[in-house]
């Protein structure tokens, strides 16, 4: 068989597992693995800055379920891709990093690329030889899928061009790119430990002993709120099952928005974007359930939202992340859908553990079995915090843009308020909306309606302005049947301002829609009224529209409701080119959520 070169090798690898998209910037470092991919079938992305191509991949994987990879030059390339990379890892994104890496300390673009890795929380590896490279590679592959871990594969020049082929002494099968499938699908290696540290297979569960214990918290329960997360997208169906044996109301953290759309009880985002209904029930209940979900300070409201006497459950696959946050009363380690299926099977057989009679709160050893009286699987439901007025009154007020306000349009700016509602009315319903951060972020996320869990992409664990241009880039390849709204502020606008050229030469029939208060926002209204001075946040107008038609998008300036007609005709048309609304919006006051989200700097 004729030889391969180890980066042929890398890309006939992850292409054999399933890779069909790879998002990047190409220098001499990653060329011959980023053509090896495409090689072997792999769509290749090309982004106009690594940092925004590493958010491309990091909402691509987010969007499709599936891992994720990024490319990138040795040492700047990666330095480049380094805010992308540590909003992935702190995210749990499955995704793998392949870089080019110089191992010799004088060259221009040495840097110790692995413990860069390992500072944001990524899982470094290496390629160090000719004979590994297939299993190593598939070994990074399973650390990010099953490990649900952003993984930095350091491809050293040197290696990257010795030739493979022959027996791999892992059951002497070929690992020229020819073999690499078979060797790929096996598992190549012994398995994670000792390579990837911490980054191995989750256990699924649940225990049943937790199981039974969480049952029986339910069974107790008047006024249960479920809160889903990340880790619960694909398990609407099991938690819907259980709420109704149980008589929860269901809500999610910020980036599962979406989830329960339709269910009549359905109190959207808990936290900081929480209506005041929302919060006021979610404040009321007496058990509050996170499935994974972090429960953490922005999910929580810094712990306001969590009621002094309720009783506390966290559900997550790792073990880790129970009470990472908060005290919970419960931790029960485990998949989500599984684990809502085992509860909802214990309720339902009629066999429950209840809590005997002076055991100390807190406490949930005490248990003994009691059996219910006509149990089956559809019942008995308990009512639980269901009731038909509430059911009406979730209908009329849990919306924010069912929540009265003061409009404030007018000399020039337009209530970003007003903006997003209409914008809401407007779009059509089929989409995927994509804020970036910043004072802004929270109108996008409360007034814009999404039709389910992968109807929003929120690239936000590490609080970065500048990903939200190219987060809705990575959603819009993972979803080319929904059109795609990305929402910016100025300053990440301008920021990640080159990968306009990205979404005009790809054909993405996005709309762009930045809130314009000519300031970093968050700065302006967290220091202000202190009176400090604000001449480095606040910045004289730019005609962004202008930018944008000159990267070949149409584009409308908004400083009125009446100037939105532009979006309409552009909806109606054959939307040609993307399209860009700058909105000058009012900037009187801050947000009302940032003054709560400033106490956790």
């Amino acid at each position: 068989m004729s030889a391969g070169t180890v980066a042929e090798t890398v890309g006939a690898v992850l292409a054999s597992l399933g890779v069909d998209t790879a998002f990047g910037v190409v220098g001499s470092g990653n060329f011959h693995v980023t053509n090896a991919l495409v090689a072997h079938g792999v769509r290749f992305v090309a982004a106009r800055h690594e940092g925004g191509a590493a958010t491309m991949a990091d909402a691509h994987a987010r969007m499709t379920g599936r891992v994720g990879v990024l490319s990138v030059h040795q040492g700047p390339g990666l330095t480049n891709a380094l805010t992308g990379v540590t909003e992935a890892a702190k995210s749990r994104t499955p995704l793998v990093v392949l870089a080019g890496e110089v191992t010799a300390p004088r060259s221009n673009f040495f840097v110790d690329q692995a413990a860069l890795a390992a500072a944001v929380g990524a899982v470094p590896m290496r390629v160090g030889s000719a004979p590994d490279a297939a299993a190593l590679t598939a070994e990074a592959f399973r650390a990010a899928r099953d490990g649900r871990r952003t993984v930095l594969l350091n491809l050293p020049l040197e290696v990257q061009a010795l030739a493979v082929s022959g027996p791999s002494g892992a059951g002497g099968r070929e690992t020229g790119p020819a073999g690499a499938a078979g060797l790929a699908e096996a598992g190549g290696s012994a398995g994670l430990a000792g390579r990837t540290g911490e980054a191995r297979p989750l256990p699924a569960g649940p225990d049943p002993v937790e199981a039974a214990r969480l049952a029986e918290i339910l069974a107790g329960a008047r006024r249960p709120v479920f809160v889903a997360g990340r880790g619960a997208r694909t398990a609407r169906r099991e938690l819907e099952d259980l709420a109704g044996l149980t008589g929860a109301l269901l809500a999610t953290s910020a980036v599962a928005k979406g989830l329960f759309r339709g269910s009549l009880w359905d109190l959207d985002v808990s936290g900081g974007f929480a209506s005041p209904l929302a919060a006021e029930l979610i404040r009321d209940a007496d058990v509050v359930v996170g499935w994974g979900c972090a429960l953490n300070m922005w999910t929580t409201r810094h712990g306001t939202l969590v009621g002094p006497d309720a009783v506390v459950v966290q559900v997550d696959l790792d073990p880790e992340a129970l009470g990472a946050h908060r005290p919970v009363d419960l931790g029960v380690t485990g998949d989500v859908a599984r684990t809502a299926r085992a509860v909802a099977d214990l309720l339902g057989d009629g066999t429950v553990a209840r809590p005997v009679p002076g055991a100390p709160a807190g406490e949930r050893g005490g248990t003994r079995a009691v059996p219910e009286e006509a149990g089956t699987r559809a019942g008995p439901r308990r009512a639980g915090y269901r009731s038909e007025a509430l059911a009406l009154r979730i209908a009329r007020e849990v919306r924010w843009r069912d929540v009265p306000y003061a409009d404030e349009s007018g000399d020039g700016r337009i209530d970003p308020r007003t903006l997003t509602i209409a914008l809401d009315d407007l779009l059509p319903a089929e989409r995927v909306v994509c804020p970036d951060s910043g004072n802004f972020m929270g109108y996008p996320a409360m007034f814009m309606d999404v039709p389910d869990e992968g109807g929003f992409c929120f690239t936000q664990a590490f609080q970065s302005i500048g990903l939200g241009l190219a987060t809705a880039i990575g959603a819009a390849l993972a979803r080319p049947d929904r059109l795609t709204v990305a929402a910016l502020g100025d300053g990440g606008a301008l920021m990640g301002v080159s990968e306009l050229e990205t979404v005009v030469r790809l054909g993405l029939r996005m709309v762009v829609v930045v809130y314009d208060d000519e300031a970093y926002g968050a700065e302006v209204h967290h220091f202000g009224p202190d009176g400090h001075p604000l001449d480095t946040v606040v910045f004289p107008p730019a005609d962004i529209a202008g930018i944008a038609r000159g990267f070949g998008f149409e584009a409308v300036t908004v400083r009125a409701p009446g100037d939105l007609a532009a979006v309409a005709r552009w909806l109606d048309g054959p939307r040609e080119r993307p399209l860009l609304v700058h909105a000058k919006v009012t900037r009187a006051r801050g947000a009302w959520w940032l003054e709560e989200a400033f106490r956790g700097h």
